[in-house]
């Protein structure tokens, strides 16, 4: 479990410290810019994976999902949405994934739940809340759709293709339908040095390494607790900012922080196992029990 955490943990505060080198973007166009980014990550991933898992039929469709929501999607709707709403609404409407994910996972456990609320409250107090007009709201919840997505629709996959698989396959789909759709909207535009630094860190670091470890993580810890580990993103976005003199830290900041932390903390909690005193026995079965391993109980 610690690995998982580990890994979860370093996922998130990668994809949080990297908001500034996202800015650097501005202005390139979205949809050939990220397929640049995709195909240079699949390129990363297939070195380190060198064997490439054929996906099945019933394997398509979550690896679009995945794409079409959580990646392509996703930072379509991210960049709609903060041109009518501040950041901190959006960031705040997005605390919710945590919460979503908790609810929608099929071994969901009552401190993951709680401590998904409480990690969207500490998100909310980072974030300052903010306000919105138009379709504001609606693309805030879209964003957060696209990140709930992007965990959900990968969860049964990557017991199939394994993570390295997963997150290959989705970046080469990516880099492919971005690159289409990016010659009829945005067109494609030779980015400048500035541009190139960043286009390569996010592939390699943010999408090549950090996809991998957050695939990791789900699949240790399940969608429910990995989910929890969403809310250090805000926080590694803070601290970075805080580091590069592009923010203050104040007093409400670092509550919400501490309170992220306490969400992170009761919702990675293993639930509680039932006793070997609990376990129904009979005469026939117990002399069968005294033998068997912990891992071949119920």
């Amino acid at each position: 479990m610690k690995i998982g955490v580990a890994a979860g943990a370093t996922a998130a505060t990668i994809v949080g410290a990297s908001v500034p080198v996202t800015g650097m973007l501005e202005g390139y166009p979205v949809l050939t810019g990220q397929a640049m980014r995709y195909l240079l990550g699949a390129a990363v991933l297939l070195l380190v994976a060198r064997r490439l898992p054929m996906p099945s039929w019933r394997d398509i469709p979550p690896l679009l999902g995945v794409v079409a929501t959580g990646m392509l999607g996703f930072n379509a709707v991210l960049l709609a949405a903060q041109q009518y709403a501040e950041p901190g609404f959006v960031a705040a409407v997005m605390g919710g994934a945590p919460i979503a994910l908790a609810l929608l996972s099929r071994q969901r456990t009552t401190s993951a739940v709680v401590g998904a609320v409480v990690v969207a409250a500490g998100i909310v107090l980072l974030s300052g809340g903010g306000s919105w007009h138009g379709p504001g709201l609606a693309l805030a919840l879209l964003t957060m759709a696209g990140e709930v997505c992007f965990t959900l629709f990968a969860v049964g996959v990557v017991r199939r293709l394994g993570v390295l698989g997963v997150a290959t396959w989705t970046c080469l789909l990516a880099a492919a339908i971005g690159a289409v759709l990016g010659t009829f909207f945005g067109g494609w535009q030779m980015p400048d040095t500035r541009q190139v630094f960043a286009l390569t860190l996010l592939a390699v670091v943010v999408t090549a390494l950090a996809f991998g470890l957050w695939y990791f993580a789900v699949n240790r810890l399940g969608s429910d607790r990995a989910g929890v580990l969403i809310g250090l993103m805000p926080v590694s976005g803070l601290v970075t900012s805080v580091l590069l003199g592009a923010q203050q830290l104040t007093l409400v900041s670092a509550l919400g922080a501490a309170t992220v932390a306490l969400g992170c903390v009761i919702g990675l909690r293993r639930p509680p196992q039932p006793s070997a005193a609990a376990q129904p026995s009979s005469p026939t079965s117990s002399a069968a029990l005294q033998g068997a391993s912990p891992a071949a109980q119920p």
